[in-house]
């Protein structure tokens, strides 16, 4: 299974519910790396997306605890449990968790990939995902040349967990 985030210095992914910023080559990514996948986010990360709709060309799985929510063209799962049963359906390489904070250190332990977009900037920030970096079960794999947006300089890295 896959996830996919972009993060600032300090490993931080949003502030109020929005994200810290939006880089188009991070979205474009973003859009080739799941485009015909599945895509798994938690309800209060699909009330950000534009009306609250899923992702188009996607299958979305969206985790609420709220038993009586439902979502147009969507899948909702109300546990971990109920989550891991329908995944699979799929083929585990097809699969991105896609946020926001819970469901990243949710799913974090059944992941062995993640696209991870490394801002080099510090933002204000009220969500957290997990500092990879000082996690010895994982490790860079690849990683982009520096690109900028402006005046932020960001780089697209791949870490895999060592088996």
């Amino acid at each position: 299974m896959n996830l996919i985030v972009a993060v600032d210095e300090n490993w931080a992914i949003g502030y109020k519910n929005e994200l810290l910023i939006r880089i188009p080559a991070d979205m474009k990514m973003f859009r080739q790396e799941t485009t015909g996948k599945v895509v798994v986010l938690g309800r209060k990360t699909l009330e950000t997306f534009p009306n609250a709709q899923p992702l188009k060309n996607r299958t979305n799985i969206i985790l609420s605890t709220q038993t009586d929510y439902e979502v147009k063209d969507a899948t909702v799962v109300h546990s971990i449990e109920e989550l891991l049963e329908e995944l699979k359906k799929y083929p585990e390489e097809e699969v991105y968790i896609t946020g926001g904070e819970t469901v990243y250190r949710q799913m974090l332990p059944y992941c062995d990939v993640a696209h991870v977009t490394k801002i080099d900037r510090k933002y204000e920030a009220d969500a957290f995902f997990p500092n990879l970096d000082q996690d010895p079960e994982w490790e860079i794999t690849a990683e982009s040349d520096e690109q900028s947006y402006f005046d932020t300089t960001y780089t697209f890295v791949k870490y895999e967990r060592i088996k």
